[in-house]
Parts: structure tokens; sequence; C-alpha cells
């Protein structure tokens, strides 16, 4: 009997036997592939050595070959994801050393136990030949699924399918789609305009062509522009009461630093007990390479939840995707040293050209430039495909490589601007693994600030904030001014996540308990700088700062190096002081006076940082010139951010056309939004402005569902529990 039902049959089975055959065909490829690469590191390693059962024969050498790339091939199929699930307690960084000898391990294995022939090997070669037969046979499997689209589908189809099975979802999503918020952390409005404009970034490029896929919109940061409160405010709805990267707490007296473990974690518990809830992903979302988690259940290198521990600690778990893959590590270690090289390249060139303005370069920073730069990306960027590939419904990641080249290098430098092509090409690969995802994926781009460019403080005027300070105050000024140490999120961050990875967390610093007159303390936020005095428990007005030290707020604000002041005044509530005598209380505040050529807002943002609990008794902002959109950063850092003046309060958004727009028309904004105001007049203002924008995408397209933030008692109660932890370690520091 025949009929169409017969004939789709057929054709079914017809393509199920084509797909069988060209999976065979693939497989027979990258073995005889791995069996040649292993014949010829036989040939080259005087320590590896290939032999038959019963002499030299060429052809049961090759045999031997054969069986030992097979038996290696299947080994790090089967047993090798085992392995690595079974280490996930092991700390993350370990672990990614670790790889290289249990790749060789197997390796020797895969010799021992065939049945033809037997092979030799010290342990350092067996880790050499095994990286290389693994990069060469992911490189080979690579290549064949470039050229068969409909095999990388499957694949992709495949993965997504498992990790379903293992997740327990049912990959059913009602046709609703998901959001990837991208942060490029430290690219600016106008960066990310003139690299689009050169053609540096050609993926992004696409998405504003001929026919545009996305709009862009600039939006302006907080006083304090920088990542702590930049994503406080994204991920959680508020950054209320963080004045600066890192200040000192009078009713603590703890040193808080945004990017540090235990920092982290109280300012996302203060976060969720400001408003309520728990952040933009609690609904089935992904936290990756972020300084807070945003409510998700799924993290990766979240440093607010580095310090968690045991079974529990599911930020771990993030690694398992990439890990997974022993060819992974080994690109990513190549890619490391060579980014290695090229930082010292780069800075060399630069001390020999006589490049200014400049700062050092040299110890462990080409290490930790080589950890954004290649480590953190690959990791992060793994993970968000892990995220498209399971279905999830929000992911939000932070990229970190442009913006601590740009710190060393200048945020308009060639260094940076090749940080910003390899950039691109990670937008594009999520770009492509979103159109083999089980959902739509939307993707918007977005940065946390900007960055302005200008040469150190220290460097213009020979000496530190601190020293200008203490000898404002009548005490004694080194001789050698001491440099500020630099305080470079990535770098930092690197250095925390080094450090939790071994299990070994960074205290946080505290101050003594003070006597009266002691030195004040002073803190540097790249170009805005904090002075507290710790003896006084309320915040120091400017009349007891005039009576303690006469000198200290006309030194200050004279100096050619500082733009303007910030005091609490006993008439006046809080003033601004400025060159020349200026002095203008808050609540009159414009765009003139000391607060000229800040940029839009500039009085607005100084407003609602007085009002904060934790605001220092002085706030410093460095001096800005508009004619070179140049500041002076109070750290080691000739591109910088954390105050007022430039390019650094610039951030962007890059947002799909299927969204809507992320500010109303200027007419139809007027009030009565139930906006506070800072997102109105066309323009999209602060942190918090962003998270309502985000708020409301996520819901675009979406039937209904569980409230966004909504935080159950459980996680709750856990949550909690370890922001005790953490505050256990600051107060114990």
């Amino acid at each position: 009997m025949h009929g169409p039902g017969r004939e789709v049959t057929g054709e079914v089975l017809q393509g199920r036997w084509r797909t069988t055959g060209l999976a065979l065909l693939r497989v027979i490829v990258v073995w005889a592939v791995s069996s040649l690469t292993m014949l010829v590191l036989a040939g080259i390693l005087p320590d590896f050595r290939l032999q038959s059962g019963d002499g030299e024969s060429i052809t049961k050498v090759a045999l031997t070959a054969a069986w030992g790339a097979g038996a290696f091939g299947l080994l790090g199929a089967l047993v090798w994801p085992l392995l690595v699930r079974a280490l996930l307690l092991v700390p993350a960084l370990v672990l990614g050393l670790l790889v290289f000898f249990l790749n060789g391990s197997l390796l020797l294995f895969a010799l021992w136990i065939i049945p033809v022939g037997q092979g030799a090997a010290n342990a350092e070669t067996a880790v050499v030949v095994a990286a290389v037969m693994s990069a060469v046979a992911s490189a080979t499997s690579t290549g064949l699924a470039v050229g068969d689209d409909d095999a990388y589908r499957r694949r992709l189809s495949r993965l997504a399918d498992r990790r379903r099975r293992r997740s327990g979802e049912d990959g059913r999503h009602g046709g609703q789609p998901g959001t990837v918020f991208l942060q490029l952390d430290g690219v600016g409005h106008r960066v990310l305009e003139e690299a689009v404009a050169e053609g540096v970034m050609p993926h992004v490029a696409a998405w504003l062509g001929e026919n545009p896929t996305h709009r862009l919109t600039p939006w302006r940061t907080d006083w304090s522009s920088q990542t702590g409160a930049s994503q406080l405010g994204i991920l959680h709805g508020t950054n209320h009461d963080v004045p600066a990267f890192r200040w000192y707490e009078k009713d603590s007296g703890r040193i808080m630093v945004s990017n540090r473990p235990a920092s982290a974690a109280v300012l996302q518990r203060r976060a969720i007990e400001r408003t309520g809830d728990g952040g933009l992903l609690t609904l089935d979302g992904a936290s990756r390479g972020n300084l807070f988690s945003g409510g998700a259940d799924q993290l990766a290198l979240v440093l607010s939840m580095a310090a968690r521990r045991g079974r529990a600690n599911r930020s771990r778990a993030g690694y398992f995707a990439y890990f997974s893959d022993p060819a992974n590590a080994v690109r990513t270690v190549v890619s490391f040293v060579a980014d290695v090289g090229r930082e010292i390249g780069q800075s060399t060139r630069a001390r020999l050209r006589g490049d200014r303005p400049r700062v050092s370069r040299g110890g462990l920073y080409p290490f930790i430039r080589a950890f954004a730069t290649v480590v953190e990306r690959d990791v992060v960027v793994a993970a968000v495909l892990g995220d498209m590939l399971a279905g999830r419904t929000a992911v939000y990641a932070d990229l970190v490589a442009y913006d601590e080249v740009a710190h060393h290098s200048g945020p308009h430098s060639k260094d940076a601007l090749r940080v910003l092509r390899r950039l691109d090409r990670s937008v594009g690969l999520i770009a492509r693994a979103a159109e083999h995802a089980p959902r739509t994926y939307r993707i918007v781009l977005l940065s946390d600030h900007g960055q302005s460019p200008g040469a150190t403080f220290e460097r213009a005027y020979g000496l530190t904030i601190r020293d200008l300070v203490r000898a404002g105050c009548g005490l004694p000024v080194p001789r050698r001014a001491q440099r500020t140490k630099s305080g470079a999120e990535a770098r930092d961050a690197a250095r925390h996540a080094v450090r939790s990875a071994l299990h070994r967390p960074e205290r946080e610093g505290t101050v003594e308990p003070a006597e009266p007159g002691s030195d004040p303390v002073v803190l540097a936020s790249g170009n805005l700088a904090l002075i507290s005095f710790p003896d006084v428990p309320e915040r120091m007005s400017r009349e007891q700062i005039d009576r303690r030290h006469p000198a200290l707020l006309r030194t200050l604000a004279s100096h050619p190096g500082i733009g303007f002041l910030l005091v609490r005044s006993e008439e006046y509530g809080s003033v601004v002081l400025g060159p020349g005598g200026a002095e203008v209380p808050v609540a009159e505040l414009d765009g003139t006076g000391p607060l000229a050529h800040m940029g839009p807002g500039a009085a607005d943002a100084v407003r609602r940082t007085d009002s904060f609990p934790h605001v220092a008794d002085i706030m410093v902002n460095s001096m800005y010139d508009p004619a070179t959109g140049q500041v002076h950063a109070f750290e080691e850092q000739i591109g910088s951010h954390g105050g007022l003046g430039g390019e650094q309060s610039g951030a962007f958004l890059l947002s799909p056309l299927v969204l809507s727009a992320p500010v109303p028309a200027r007419s139809e904004n007027s009030g009565g939004d139930g906006h506070d105001g800072r997102d109105g007049g066309g323009e999209l203002v602060g942190a918090e402005a962003v998270h309502r924008v985000f708020r409301r995408w996520l819901r675009e397209g979406s039937g209904p569902q569980v409230p966004l933030g909504t935080v159950s008692a459980e996680a709750a109660n856990v949550w909690s529990t370890e922001v005790q932890t953490a505050e256990g370690e600051l107060d114990s520091a």
C-alpha cells in the first residue's frame, strides 16, 4: 500500500539516516585528525613515545595512535564531565588549574588501557600532549560544524534539551521572549559612537545600520559614576546611600568598598530592605560576572555571593559549562599568555614613545589585565550561552575588559579600542547563539558609566589628595608623596575573585576607635575624594571643621586641581564651595558657579548625595576642563570615573526596536507618569530610572507571571543568614 503517510515516513527515515551518517563521518574525521596529532607529537617530543606491541612497525605504531586517540576521546566524552561535576566544590580557579593535570591523567590512562601497543610519557609531557590534542579535536569538530549549519543547530538543540532535563524544565515558554542584558563595563556613550563609526565594532554597527534593529539611547549616571552604585541601582532598584566607590561609615567604624564581597553583600541586603523585593532577576534569572545577584538563582562570578560555602553554593556551578570541555581551558590559557605578552609590549612601546599621561603598568598588572580581558570574558560568555540554551527568562552579565584597560591606557587609546573589538566578537557570538535558543531573545547592550581621561592628581601637582588634606590640617606631610592605591574595579574584582576562589576571603578595612583630634580618613574614588573625621560621630559642619582646622577648606577649595567641595553648614544646611571663595547653598544650586561645565543635572546629583546618611564630612570633586575633557583622578588612573565631569557620566543603552522606547517623548513626560522625575524631560537619569525601564521591558510580551522581585520566605531567610555572616566578617576585621 502506497500513500502520503508512507512517503512522509520514508522521508523521515531518510533524513535520520543522513543525520546519522554525517555524525558518524564527523566522528571519524575528528578521530583521524587526533590520531595524526598524536603521531606528530610522538615524533617531536622526546619524552613521548608510541610503541607497538611487538616492534617499531610504522603501521602498528599508527594503530597504537589510533587506539590511544580513540580511548582518550571516549574518556573525554564520558568521564570528563563527571570529574568536573564531582569537583565543583573545589575553588573555581583551582579547578581551572586542575584541568590540565586531569586531562593529562586521562591521556595516560587511555594509553594504559588500549589493547594494542603502549605509550610512554612523563607527567609534564602528558599534560602538553593532552592539551594539544583537546585543542585540535575541538577546532576540527567546530570547523566541521561551521560547514553544516543544520548540524550546529542540532547540537545546540541537544544541549538545550539536556539542560532542561537536568533542571526539570519542560522547555515551554508560551512564546514569551527572554532578555539578555549585556553590560560593557565603562564604555561611555561617546566611545561607543566613535567605535561604531570607525568600524571597531562591526556587529554592533550592523544593529544601527541602514536597516536598524536597535536604538541607541544615552543615560546619565548619578554623582557616584561607578559600577557599585550603577549596578546596584540597575539590578536592585535603589543605590540610596552609596556616595562613592569607597567610603567610611562612622556608625560602624568600617570602610565600605563596593567591589569587596562582604561590602557587596551588605549593600545588596540594604537595597532589598529598602525596596522590599529581591531584584530584577528574581523570576528565572541568571547573574554572571556582576557585583550583585539581582535576585537571580543562577550565579557565576557574583561578588556579593563570593563568600558562600558548601554544597548550597551554586555560584560555582556556572563554571561547569565552561570547564566540562577541556579545550576551553586550553584556549583560555593560550589567550591569557598572549594577552600578558600583549600588555607588556604595549606598555613598553608607550614608555619608549614617552606617552603622556601615563601610569605604572608593571608588577602583577599584566596578569590582572589578562584575567579581566580573557578569563572573566570567556567564563561569562560561556555562562550566557548556557543560559540562553536553557531558555532562562532574564540574564544580566558584565564584561569588565574595556574598563580595566582604559583605566591604565586611556579611554580613547588604541589598546582600549582593541579590547572593544574583541568584545564586539563576543557580542556577535551571543547574538548567533540566540538564533538557536529554545525561545526568542532580546539582546540589550548597556554600560554602567563612561570614563574621563586625564593625568592623575599626583602627577599633575606632585602630591596626593591625602597629602593635601594633611597639609590643610597642619599635619606632617611625607617628603616623598605616597602614591594613592589604584581602585580599578576590574583589578580589585580580579584580586578578590582570586582570593575567594582560594578560600582566602579578604577582610574589609576598619578604623580603630578614634581619639579627639585624630587624623582624618581620606578615601579616593576616581576623581571623587571623601574626607571623614572618625572621632566625631555625626557629620561635621563647616563651622566645626573651620574651628578645628581653619585652613583646610580654604586650602582645598582654592587648589587648581579641585573643582568643588560639598560640606554641611549650620547656617545654610549644606553648601558647595569652589575657587575664588565661591559659596552656594545646596538648595540654590544650578548649572552655574562651582558646578558650571560639570554636566547637565549636576546640581540634582549633588543634592541627592547630600541627603545620604553616610555622606562624608567633605566631598571633593576634582577639576574638569571642558576644552580637553580631562579630570584629575585621585588614584593611579589616566582613565577614571566616580565623580562628575566629562564622559564618565555618559552611559548608553542599546535596545531592540521591538521594545518600547526607554524614555517617553518630552511632551508626554510632564509628570503624572508614576516616576520621580529623574527619568523625565526626554532624558534617562540615574541607575534607578534604568531599573524601571528594564522592569517594563521584562513585562513586555510576557503573559501572567509572578510579580518581578517577589522573594520567597525561604530565600529571604537564606539571604539574611549569608548577610549576617558577611557583616560578621566586616565587624571582626
